[in-house]
C-alpha cells in the first residue's frame, strides 16, 4: 500500500471512528508534527488527495486546526471549520455533515 493509500485509509477510518476516539489522541512531538506536515503536503501535491475543512471529528483532524491547536489530532470539536482531513481529490464538497458540506477552504 502506498503512503497516499494509507493516508486515505486513515482519513476514512478516523471519520468513522467518531468522537469517542478523540480523547485518546496522543500528543505529537515537534519532529512528529513536521513529519506529518510533510506527508500532508506530499499527499496534496500529488493531486490524489485534498484538504477538506469542517469534516473531521474532534481530535481526528490532519495537520491544522486553527488558533489554539498545533497539528494532527488537536481539533477541539466535531466538524471544526478550521480543521481539515485529507480526503480523495474531488470528494470534499460531496461530504455531508450535520453542519453542512465539506469545504476546500476554512469555514468561519
Amino acid at each position: 500500500m502506498t503512503r497516499t493509500q494509507l493516508a486515505a485509509a486513515a482519513a476514512v477510518l478516523s471519520m468513522v471512528a467518531g468522537p469517542s476516539a478523540a480523547s485518546a489522541a496522543p500528543t505529537m512531538s515537534k519532529a512528529q508534527m513536521m513529519k506529518k506536515q510533510q506527508m500532508t503536503a506530499s499527499a496534496v501535491k500529488s493531486g490524489k488527495m485534498e484538504m477538506c475543512y469542517g469534516v473531521a471529528h474532534a481530535g481526528k483532524n490532519d495537520c491544522k486546526a486553527g488558533p489554539g491547536t498545533t497539528c494532527a489530532g488537536t481539533s477541539k470539536v466535531n466538524y471544526q471549520g478550521n480543521a481539515f482531513k485529507l480526503v480523495k481529490a474531488g470528494t470534499c464538497t460531496k461530504i455531508k455533515t450535520p453542519k453542512g458540506h465539506g469545504s476546500l477552504t476554512p469555514i468561519a
